[in-house]
Protein backbone atom coordinates (compact mmCIF):
# COMPACT_ATOMS: atom_id res chain seq x y z
CA UNK A 1 0.00 0.00 0.00
CA UNK A 2 1.13 3.29 -0.66
CA UNK A 3 2.83 5.65 2.12
CA UNK A 4 0.63 8.65 0.23
CA UNK A 5 -1.35 10.36 -2.13
CA UNK A 6 -0.95 11.21 -5.37
CA UNK A 7 0.24 8.23 -7.01
CA UNK A 8 -1.21 8.53 -10.11
CA UNK A 9 1.32 6.90 -11.80
CA UNK A 10 0.92 3.05 -10.61
CA UNK A 11 -2.34 3.25 -11.18
CA UNK A 12 -2.03 4.38 -14.69
CA UNK A 13 -0.28 1.53 -15.24
CA UNK A 14 -2.61 -0.97 -13.67
CA UNK A 15 -6.02 0.30 -15.81
CA UNK A 16 -3.51 0.65 -18.50
CA UNK A 17 -4.49 4.30 -19.39
CA UNK A 18 -3.09 7.98 -19.70
CA UNK A 19 -1.97 9.66 -16.44
CA UNK A 20 -4.25 12.27 -17.02
CA UNK A 21 -7.31 10.09 -17.35
CA UNK A 22 -6.80 9.31 -13.60
CA UNK A 23 -9.20 11.46 -11.27
CA UNK A 24 -7.10 12.44 -7.93
CA UNK A 25 -8.31 13.08 -4.47
CA UNK A 26 -5.55 11.71 -2.69
CA UNK A 27 -3.31 14.38 -3.03
CA UNK A 28 -4.59 17.91 -1.14
CA UNK A 29 -3.65 20.29 -3.94
CA UNK A 30 -5.36 23.03 -4.29
CA UNK A 31 -8.00 22.67 -7.03
CA UNK A 32 -7.74 25.78 -9.33
CA UNK A 33 -3.52 24.03 -10.21
CA UNK A 34 -1.14 26.20 -10.68
CA UNK A 35 -1.37 30.31 -11.00
CA UNK A 36 -1.44 31.78 -14.82
CA UNK A 37 1.19 34.17 -13.41
CA UNK A 38 3.50 31.34 -12.50
CA UNK A 39 2.81 29.62 -15.75
CA UNK A 40 4.07 33.12 -17.62
CA UNK A 41 6.96 33.35 -15.18
CA UNK A 42 7.84 29.88 -15.39
CA UNK A 43 7.81 30.34 -19.54
CA UNK A 44 9.89 33.42 -19.01
CA UNK A 45 12.96 31.55 -17.40
CA UNK A 46 12.99 28.45 -19.11
CA UNK A 47 15.99 29.76 -20.96
CA UNK A 48 17.65 30.52 -18.21
CA UNK A 49 18.34 26.87 -16.94
CA UNK A 50 21.37 26.45 -18.08
CA UNK A 51 22.72 28.35 -14.69
CA UNK A 52 22.43 26.81 -11.52
CA UNK A 53 19.73 27.90 -8.77
CA UNK A 54 20.89 30.02 -5.98
CA UNK A 55 21.71 27.92 -3.20
CA UNK A 56 21.18 30.05 -0.93
CA UNK A 57 17.48 30.87 -2.15
CA UNK A 58 18.17 35.15 -1.77
CA UNK A 59 15.42 35.92 -3.54
CA UNK A 60 12.91 33.84 -2.30
CA UNK A 61 13.44 33.91 1.28
CA UNK A 62 13.21 37.92 0.96
CA UNK A 63 9.93 37.17 -0.12
CA UNK A 64 8.79 35.06 2.50
CA UNK A 65 10.67 37.44 4.99
CA UNK A 66 8.11 39.85 4.10
CA UNK A 67 5.25 37.74 3.89
CA UNK A 68 5.59 36.64 7.20
CA UNK A 69 7.33 39.04 9.10
CA UNK A 70 10.84 37.15 9.70
CA UNK A 71 14.13 37.64 9.61
CA UNK A 72 15.24 36.33 6.16
CA UNK A 73 18.30 34.67 8.44
CA UNK A 74 16.00 32.60 10.31
CA UNK A 75 14.40 31.04 6.89
CA UNK A 76 15.86 27.73 5.10
CA UNK A 77 13.69 26.66 1.74
CA UNK A 78 13.55 23.18 0.48
CA UNK A 79 12.18 20.52 -2.15
CA UNK A 80 8.80 20.80 -0.34
CA UNK A 81 8.29 20.55 3.48
CA UNK A 82 9.22 16.52 3.34
CA UNK A 83 12.95 17.51 3.02
CA UNK A 84 13.10 19.88 5.70
CA UNK A 85 11.22 17.52 8.34
CA UNK A 86 14.47 14.76 7.61
CA UNK A 87 16.80 17.85 7.39
CA UNK A 88 15.58 19.11 11.34
CA UNK A 89 15.82 15.08 12.54
CA UNK A 90 19.36 14.23 10.60
CA UNK A 91 20.51 17.34 11.97
CA UNK A 92 19.33 17.77 16.06
CA UNK A 93 19.14 14.14 16.44
CA UNK A 94 16.32 13.63 18.89
CA UNK A 95 16.31 11.06 21.78
CA UNK A 96 13.01 10.86 22.55
CA UNK A 97 10.13 12.21 20.53
CA UNK A 98 6.45 13.08 21.05
CA UNK A 99 4.03 12.05 18.03
CA UNK A 100 0.43 13.09 18.23
CA UNK A 101 -1.22 10.15 16.26
CA UNK A 102 -2.85 10.19 13.26
CA UNK A 103 -0.99 12.59 11.77
CA UNK A 104 1.59 12.69 8.53
CA UNK A 105 3.77 9.88 8.49
CA UNK A 106 7.13 11.21 7.42
CA UNK A 107 7.69 12.90 11.10
CA UNK A 108 7.92 8.64 12.25
CA UNK A 109 9.86 7.79 9.14
CA UNK A 110 12.57 10.60 9.10
CA UNK A 111 13.39 9.63 13.24
CA UNK A 112 13.45 5.90 12.27
CA UNK A 113 15.56 7.18 9.54
CA UNK A 114 17.77 9.13 10.94
CA UNK A 115 17.95 8.42 15.04
CA UNK A 116 18.23 4.66 15.31
CA UNK A 117 18.31 4.71 18.93
CA UNK A 118 15.69 7.34 19.64
CA UNK A 119 12.52 6.99 21.82
CA UNK A 120 8.61 7.77 19.98
CA UNK A 121 6.24 8.27 22.05
CA UNK A 122 2.64 8.02 20.61
CA UNK A 123 -0.27 10.39 21.89
CA UNK A 124 -3.42 8.51 20.59
CA UNK A 125 -5.94 11.32 19.08
CA UNK A 126 -9.52 9.87 20.25
CA UNK A 127 -12.29 9.36 17.44
CA UNK A 128 -14.54 10.57 19.72
CA UNK A 129 -13.59 13.84 20.25
CA UNK A 130 -13.24 14.35 15.74
CA UNK A 131 -9.48 13.10 16.41
CA UNK A 132 -8.63 16.99 18.36
CA UNK A 133 -5.68 17.44 19.97
CA UNK A 134 -6.43 18.34 22.78
CA UNK A 135 -3.77 21.18 24.64
CA UNK A 136 -3.53 19.21 28.43
CA UNK A 137 -3.42 15.89 27.42
CA UNK A 138 -0.52 17.42 24.99
CA UNK A 139 1.01 19.34 27.79
CA UNK A 140 0.85 16.50 30.51
CA UNK A 141 2.49 13.92 27.62
CA UNK A 142 5.74 16.51 26.77
CA UNK A 143 7.58 15.76 29.81
CA UNK A 144 11.08 13.89 29.53
CA UNK A 145 10.76 14.49 25.31
CA UNK A 146 13.87 16.48 23.28
CA UNK A 147 11.22 17.07 20.70
CA UNK A 148 7.36 17.00 19.55
CA UNK A 149 5.96 17.79 16.50
CA UNK A 150 2.33 19.17 15.71
CA UNK A 151 0.71 19.06 12.17
CA UNK A 152 -1.72 22.16 12.09
CA UNK A 153 -4.52 21.44 10.35
CA UNK A 154 -3.61 18.17 10.87
CA UNK A 155 -3.09 15.69 8.20
CA UNK A 156 -5.15 13.27 7.56
CA UNK A 157 -7.92 14.70 9.73
CA UNK A 158 -8.09 18.02 8.74
CA UNK A 159 -8.66 19.45 12.75
CA UNK A 160 -6.75 22.08 14.39
CA UNK A 161 -5.61 24.16 17.27
CA UNK A 162 -6.36 27.88 17.57
CA UNK A 163 -3.46 30.43 18.60
CA UNK A 164 -4.57 30.63 22.12
CA UNK A 165 -4.17 26.55 22.60
CA UNK A 166 -0.88 27.22 20.16
CA UNK A 167 0.24 29.78 22.81
CA UNK A 168 0.01 27.88 25.75
CA UNK A 169 1.33 24.25 24.39
CA UNK A 170 4.62 26.39 22.93
CA UNK A 171 4.94 28.53 26.45
CA UNK A 172 4.52 24.67 28.04
CA UNK A 173 6.85 23.21 25.68
CA UNK A 174 10.23 25.84 26.35
CA UNK A 175 9.53 25.05 30.12
CA UNK A 176 10.00 21.51 29.67
CA UNK A 177 12.83 22.38 27.41
CA UNK A 178 11.25 19.86 24.37
CA UNK A 179 11.85 21.35 20.88
CA UNK A 180 8.41 21.54 19.32
CA UNK A 181 8.38 21.10 15.36
CA UNK A 182 4.95 22.83 14.18
CA UNK A 183 3.90 21.74 10.69
CA UNK A 184 1.79 24.03 9.31
CA UNK A 185 1.76 22.49 5.64
CA UNK A 186 -1.97 23.23 5.09
CA UNK A 187 -2.15 26.74 7.30
CA UNK A 188 -2.69 28.68 3.59
CA UNK A 189 -5.98 27.42 3.77
CA UNK A 190 -6.79 28.48 7.68
CA UNK A 191 -4.32 31.25 8.08
CA UNK A 192 -6.06 32.74 10.81
CA UNK A 193 -4.45 29.90 13.10
CA UNK A 194 -0.25 30.74 11.72
CA UNK A 195 2.13 30.36 14.66
CA UNK A 196 4.26 32.83 12.39
CA UNK A 197 2.31 35.80 14.07
CA UNK A 198 3.83 35.21 17.75
CA UNK A 199 7.34 33.80 16.17
CA UNK A 200 9.71 36.11 16.57
CA UNK A 201 8.48 36.19 20.08
CA UNK A 202 8.99 32.47 20.77
CA UNK A 203 12.17 30.47 21.03
CA UNK A 204 12.48 26.41 20.97
CA UNK A 205 10.08 26.20 18.43
CA UNK A 206 10.25 25.32 14.17
CA UNK A 207 7.97 26.15 12.31
CA UNK A 208 7.58 24.03 8.75
CA UNK A 209 5.57 25.33 5.94
CA UNK A 210 5.03 23.90 2.49
CA UNK A 211 4.26 26.16 -0.56
CA UNK A 212 3.05 23.42 -3.30
CA UNK A 213 -0.20 22.23 -1.37
CA UNK A 214 -2.06 25.70 -1.57
CA UNK A 215 -0.30 27.13 -4.73
CA UNK A 216 -0.92 24.14 -7.00
CA UNK A 217 2.71 22.85 -7.99
CA UNK A 218 3.54 20.07 -5.71
CA UNK A 219 5.66 19.07 -8.48
CA UNK A 220 8.26 21.54 -8.53
CA UNK A 221 8.46 21.05 -4.73
CA UNK A 222 9.17 24.46 -2.32
CA UNK A 223 8.91 24.50 1.24
CA UNK A 224 10.71 26.58 4.42
CA UNK A 225 11.40 26.43 8.11
CA UNK A 226 11.41 28.80 10.30
CA UNK A 227 13.78 28.42 12.68
CA UNK A 228 15.61 29.53 16.40
CA UNK A 229 19.09 31.32 16.08
CA UNK A 230 20.69 28.77 17.84
CA UNK A 231 19.98 25.97 15.72
CA UNK A 232 19.33 28.10 12.59
CA UNK A 233 23.62 27.07 11.42
CA UNK A 234 23.37 23.43 13.10
CA UNK A 235 21.07 22.43 10.20
CA UNK A 236 22.25 24.31 7.17
CA UNK A 237 25.42 22.45 7.94
CA UNK A 238 23.29 19.06 7.21
CA UNK A 239 21.94 20.55 4.27
CA UNK A 240 22.44 19.14 0.75
CA UNK A 241 23.52 21.84 -1.84
CA UNK A 242 20.79 22.84 -4.69
CA UNK A 243 18.00 21.25 -3.46
CA UNK A 244 15.62 24.12 -4.42
CA UNK A 245 15.54 24.46 -7.93
CA UNK A 246 15.58 27.90 -9.92
CA UNK A 247 11.67 27.37 -11.34
CA UNK A 248 10.55 26.12 -8.39
CA UNK A 249 12.28 29.41 -6.58
CA UNK A 250 10.70 31.59 -9.06
CA UNK A 251 7.18 30.10 -8.97
CA UNK A 252 7.61 30.71 -4.78
CA UNK A 253 8.56 34.32 -5.31
CA UNK A 254 5.28 35.37 -7.82
CA UNK A 255 2.76 33.09 -5.40
CA UNK A 256 3.58 34.89 -2.35
CA UNK A 257 2.44 38.61 -4.47
CA UNK A 258 -0.97 36.74 -5.93
CA UNK A 259 -3.47 38.18 -3.66
CA UNK A 260 -6.22 37.50 -6.71
CA UNK A 261 -5.24 33.69 -6.70
CA UNK A 262 -5.35 33.50 -3.31
CA UNK A 263 -8.88 35.53 -2.50
CA UNK A 264 -10.03 32.74 -6.17
CA UNK A 265 -9.28 29.69 -3.93
CA UNK A 266 -11.14 30.97 -1.00
CA UNK A 267 -14.17 31.45 -3.00
CA UNK A 268 -14.39 28.25 -4.78
CA UNK A 269 -13.23 26.03 -2.05
CA UNK A 270 -16.17 27.11 -0.20
CA UNK A 271 -18.86 26.51 -2.54
CA UNK A 272 -17.40 23.38 -3.61
CA UNK A 273 -16.87 22.04 -0.02
CA UNK A 274 -20.72 22.90 0.86
CA UNK A 275 -21.56 20.56 -2.21
CA UNK A 276 -19.26 17.48 -1.10
CA UNK A 277 -20.86 18.10 2.36
CA UNK A 278 -24.43 18.12 1.22
CA UNK A 279 -24.07 14.85 -0.52
CA UNK A 280 -22.13 13.08 1.94
CA UNK A 281 -25.09 13.78 4.44
CA UNK A 282 -27.28 12.29 1.24
CA UNK A 283 -25.44 9.40 0.91
CA UNK A 284 -25.14 9.06 4.67
CA UNK A 285 -21.34 9.00 4.56
CA UNK A 286 -19.65 10.54 8.08
CA UNK A 287 -17.08 13.20 7.26
CA UNK A 288 -14.94 14.91 10.10
CA UNK A 289 -15.39 19.15 9.88
CA UNK A 290 -12.74 20.98 8.01
CA UNK A 291 -11.79 24.59 7.33
CA UNK A 292 -9.06 23.33 4.42
CA UNK A 293 -8.76 21.63 1.34
CA UNK A 294 -9.34 17.97 2.23
CA UNK A 295 -12.13 15.94 4.19
CA UNK A 296 -11.55 12.51 6.18
CA UNK A 297 -14.60 10.01 5.54
CA UNK A 298 -15.85 7.68 7.59
CA UNK A 299 -17.60 4.63 6.58
CA UNK A 300 -17.95 0.66 7.05
CA UNK A 301 -17.55 -0.29 3.42
CA UNK A 302 -14.37 2.13 3.29
CA UNK A 303 -12.28 -0.51 1.52
CA UNK A 304 -14.90 -1.71 -1.19
CA UNK A 305 -15.41 2.03 -1.72
CA UNK A 306 -11.40 2.33 -2.31
CA UNK A 307 -11.35 -0.40 -4.61
CA UNK A 308 -14.36 0.23 -6.70
CA UNK A 309 -13.41 3.89 -7.08
CA UNK A 310 -9.87 2.81 -8.65
CA UNK A 311 -11.22 0.63 -10.86
CA UNK A 312 -12.91 3.76 -11.90
CA UNK A 313 -10.00 5.47 -12.38
CA UNK A 314 -10.61 7.58 -9.02
CA UNK A 315 -7.89 7.48 -6.91
CA UNK A 316 -8.65 8.36 -2.50
CA UNK A 317 -6.22 8.30 -0.07
CA UNK A 318 -7.15 5.20 1.89
CA UNK A 319 -5.95 5.90 5.78
CA UNK A 320 -5.86 2.22 6.90
CA UNK A 321 -1.78 3.18 6.84
CA UNK A 322 -2.02 5.83 9.40
CA UNK A 323 -1.27 4.68 12.86
CA UNK A 324 -4.03 5.51 14.81
CA UNK A 325 -6.92 4.78 12.00
CA UNK A 326 -8.23 1.79 10.81
CA UNK A 327 -10.16 0.36 7.36
CA UNK A 328 -12.68 2.41 7.87
CA UNK A 329 -11.18 5.81 6.99
CA UNK A 330 -10.73 7.34 3.58
CA UNK A 331 -9.08 11.26 2.80
CA UNK A 332 -10.53 12.86 -0.06
CA UNK A 333 -9.31 16.31 -1.62
CA UNK A 334 -11.82 19.08 -2.82
CA UNK A 335 -11.64 19.13 -6.62
CA UNK A 336 -12.70 20.68 -9.61
CA UNK A 337 -16.70 20.97 -9.71
CA UNK A 338 -16.86 18.36 -12.72
CA UNK A 339 -14.56 16.25 -10.41
CA UNK A 340 -16.33 16.47 -7.52
CA UNK A 341 -19.47 15.90 -9.46
CA UNK A 342 -17.74 12.62 -10.79
CA UNK A 343 -16.70 11.79 -7.07
CA UNK A 344 -20.39 12.09 -6.24
CA UNK A 345 -21.85 10.20 -9.11
CA UNK A 346 -19.67 7.23 -8.31
CA UNK A 347 -20.27 7.02 -4.61
CA UNK A 348 -23.91 6.82 -5.43
CA UNK A 349 -23.74 3.86 -7.43
CA UNK A 350 -21.29 2.36 -4.88
CA UNK A 351 -23.82 3.13 -2.00
CA UNK A 352 -26.27 1.53 -4.10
Amino acid sequence: MELHGGDIYSLSETLKVPERKIIDFSASVNPLGISNKIKAELRRHLKFLYHYPDNECRRLRRHISRHTGIDENRIVCGNGSTELIYLIVRALGPERVLLPVPTFSEYERAIRTYCKNCRIDYLYLQEDNLFRLLPDRFIEALKDHDMAFICNPNNPTAQSLCMDELKEIIKEASKKGCLLVIDEAFIDFEPENTVTRIFNDISHTIVLRSMTKFYGFAGLRLGYALLPPDIIDTVKRYKEPWTVNSLAQRAGVIALKDNHYRKKTFEYLLKEKQFLEREFRKLGIDFFPSKINFYLLRDDRAPEIVTQLRRAGILVRDCSNFRGLDRRFIRIAVRTHRENAILIKKLKEIKG
